[in-house]
């Protein structure tokens, strides 16, 4: 790295938020919460994320108040019971300084029947497709869409009662927001199918829905992405005009920041531009953006299933792109599972302490 990292140690207003710096935790599936409720290790490590400072925290994704959210018995619920665990882990965090949201994740149909809690109960999902060409089962009835949004409402206020800095619905990489915004698993003849202005409709309940739950400061985000664990070639907006039409009527909602997933944040999302989506996404709506995807690494994740370790890679190009103002904050996952304070080792210059991500990393709350 030959550029001062500077540029990621910013402070950053986001809505009623001054955030201490542009690091943000990227939200990781640990599994390390049996029966759906985090205890003290889960605490425990993203506490360790504070003090090695992070400047926000968005947690791994967590189940909103709806029997068939979850697709694994040890992630965790954001509703019940698990709600003291969540206290717990929100103490750790600001007994370090540090800002935290919880992601609400609802898996859709990549939850299968005997997947997860409830395992009687079929998954849910628009048309019922997991994927183009495969039906699993029934539509999503208007009665199932009202409890599904009703589910990510409450579990948004209970984020704000207890004390939490704002919410990131996860609407991205083929799960239930992303199956309605995705033509391939949304066939749906009513309100909610369509064009691609018309599949944003579940999504903007649930956006209108969030807003209408917690007050008019706290941030609400929205987690998205063009590509889907079902087609990783996907792209739900082929070009900057679609973008457009797609991002408008989410902004109008009330999303207070766009949190732009892609593999490879370096790779320009359309020809003529050496923007990514992130840059594309804030050049279009004016919001904050995130962007994310192999910060800090030299190989993406699918690169680890081969045996490939990701070490330390040069955020050269990252600060380059954030300093021109393509986008306003950067998740680091992977780089965060082995290394909690990397934020401190990067603002220190001491890339050579920093550990290689690998796949054996992954059940260890290190």
């Amino acid at each position: 790295m030959t550029l001062s990292p500077a540029p990621l140690f910013q402070t950053f207003k986001l809505k009623n938020l001054t955030l201490p710096n542009r690091i943000v935790m990227a939200p990781m599936t640990r599994s390390k919460s049996p029966n759906q409720i985090p205890g003290e290790d889960v605490a425990a490590y993203y506490g360790r994320r504070a003090e090695g400072g992070v400047g926000l925290i968005i947690t791994e994704g967590v189940a909103p108040d709806h029997p068939v959210a979850l697709n694994d018995d040890n992630v965790p619920n954001f509703h019940g019971d698990a709600l003291d665990g969540w206290a717990k882990v929100l103490k750790t965090v600001k007994a370090e300084g540090g800002f935290i949201m919880p992601q609400l994740w609802h898996t859709g149909l990549m939850r299968k029947q005997g997947a997860g809690p409830n395992k009687h109960l079929p998954g849910v999902g628009p048309s019922g497709l997991f994927k183009p060409g495969k039906k699993v089962t029934e539509p999503m009835t208007a009665a199932d869409i009202d409890a599904a949004i009703a589910g990510y409402a409450t579990s948004a206020r209970h984020a704000e009662e207890l004390g939490f800095d704002g919410v990131e619905l996860h609407g991205a990489h083929g799960y239930l927001i992303d199956q309605f915004f995705w033509e391939g698993t949304n066939e749906r003849p009513d309100e909610y199918g369509g064009d691609m202005i018309k599949r944003t409709k579940f999504a903007v309940e649930v956006i209108r829905a969030v807003r209408a739950a917690v007050s008019k400061d706290f941030p609400v985000l929205l987690r998205w992405s063009q590509w889907k664990q079902q087609d990783y070639n996907v792209k739900l907006a082929p070009t900057p005009q679609a973008l457009e039409k797609f991002l408008e009527p989410l902004v109008k909602a009330g999303v207070d920041c766009l949190h732009c997933s892609t593999r490879k944040f370096w790779e320009p999302e359309f020809e003529g531009s050496d923007l990514n989506v992130a840059g594309w996404t804030k050049k279009i709506t004016g919001l904050p953006t995130i962007t994310v995807g192999s910060v800090g690494l030299n190989e993406e994740f699918i690169a680890a299933y081969r045996g490939v370790p990701a070490g330390p890679a040069s955020l050269d190009r990252l600060i380059e792109m954030l300093t021109r103002g393509d986008f306003d904050l950067v998740a680091v996952g992977r780089a965060l599972i082995v290394n909690p304070n990397w934020p401190e080792l990067i603002k220190a210059g001491k890339m050579d302490e920093l550990k290689p991500f690998t796949l054996e990393a992954l059940p260890v709350l290190h």
